[in-house]
């Protein structure tokens, strides 16, 4: 059985156990489906086999279903399972099939960051999957689509501001869980009939946030990766548009803006390195004032520590360091007026620096690619018989004797 968002569609990836005897892997074989799925919430269990000492065996699994959901099962029946196999788990209403993600160690860490209490009450591991089960697991999975459509259209019928975003059915097709994103409280009590008789099985409503919605569609981000949300990332947390500001990017929705249509997480990724380092920057409320006019600040180079200031409308900028600026400051609030910056040009910089050579860099680059390309035209103009004299002498011998 392989994954169904795996590209290759293949799976299979052959381990050898501790007995030395082998067995077959969930998952493509692809790097990231080593593992059990394909790099969705994926992760390592390089502590299936390790017990710490003087500790019992946990007898907790963590198992993951659809969408990178992940639950912790009880292995009551003290089964020999490998990371990646398929199991009958228990649940509140019949069973599910999931596949084993994490055990040993490592579970008992996830219980203790998640603050997950194991007691009677929670449920347990029925069986490993058979044949028979992963078949009916198959064709609950392919119910889940055309579920999707149509419950789309039931939701439409019923002018209901809501966005269904995903179904999962239960293995056993007892159960039916919608997952669906709104901005306002939704009355879907009639929806729930409707749908409970359209697909013969008990229906779960379940509101998620934006974040959680893209995190179960996956996609790929402005960086050129998926998306952290879909990959690794579990817990959201809030995101200001101060983010931004601190690390002085432009307050542009559309480039700020993840697929979920809220602030890109990875905006807190930084946040406090940007943070630690603006401590020593002075904020500058007011144009610094010397006898050639006002210098208004035009960028902050937080990690060099440098202000570059210009005067007016000029396109000249003289970078200063924060103690020059800040003895100006001083200056103008005593009501002296300095006749210049008077600073020394600071190590690796040049001063004063226009617009156009704050570019340099880049014309430099293009001068140089494009001086390659004109000798590739070149040589692709001259030919095979480019060298070759002309007349009716073809071998080029000399007609002078």
């Amino acid at each position: 059985m392989s994954c169904k968002s795996c590209a290759t569609g293949g799976c299979g990836t052959q381990r050898t156990t501790t007995d030395g005897s082998t067995t077959t892997v969930a998952g493509c074989g692809s790097g990231g489906c080593s593992t059990g799925g394909c790099n969705k919430l994926n992760s390592f269990d390089w502590l299936s086999d390790i017990s710490m000492p003087g500790q019992h065996a946990i007898a907790v699994v963590e198992v993951k279903f659809k969408g990178g959901r992940k639950e912790y099962y009880r292995n009551v029946h003290q089964l020999d399972l490998t990371t990646g196999d398929y199991v009958v788990v228990e649940m509140q209403s019949g069973y599910h099939i999931g596949a084993v993600s994490l055990q040993g160690e490592l579970v008992r860490i996830q219980l203790k960051k998640k603050g997950v209490k194991v007691n009677d009450d929670t449920k347990v591991i029925h069986r490993l999957a058979t044949a028979k089960d992963l078949e009916r697991h198959e064709q609950a999975v392919l119910r889940d689509l055309p579920a999707l459509y149509r419950s789309r259209e039931i939701v439409r019928e019923l002018k209901l501001n809501m966005k269904l975003s995903d179904v999962e059915f239960q293995s056993d097709n007892t159960k039916a869980t919608f997952y669906y994103s709104s901005e306002e409280r939704v009355d879907f009590r009639e929806l729930i009939k409707m749908l409970a008789s359209e697909f013969k099985a008990r229906i779960e409503m379940r509101q998620i946030s934006l974040r959680q919605e893209a995190g179960r569609l996956g996609g790929i981000g402005s960086c050129g990766r998926e998306l952290c949300c879909s990959t690794w990332l579990t817990d959201f947390k809030n995101i200001a548009t101060s983010a931004a500001r601190y690390q002085n990017l432009s307050l542009n929705p559309a480039k700020l803006s993840g697929q979920c249509g809220r602030l890109k997480c990875c905006l807190n990724y930084e946040l406090d390195t940007y943070v630690d380092a603006l401590r020593d920057i002075p904020t500058i409320d007011k144009p610094l004032e010397t006898q050639k006019g006002r210098a208004y600040l035009q960028k902050t180079d937080i990690f060099r520590k440098l202000m570059w200031f210009g005067y007016g409308a000029e396109s000249t900028w003289h970078p200063l360091p924060i103690a020059r600026v800040l003895e100006i400051a001083d200056l103008n609030k005593k009501g002296i007026i300095p006749e210049s910056f008077d600073v020394l040009t600071p190590v690796g910089e040049k001063q004063p620096v226009t617009a156009a050579a704050l570019n340099s860099d880049l014309q430099k680059l293009d001068a140089k690619y494009a001086t390659r390309t004109a000798k590739k035209k070149k040589k692709k103009t001259k030919g095979p018989g480019a060298n070759a004299p002309s007349g009716n002498n073809p071998k080029g011998s000399s007609t002078n004797k």
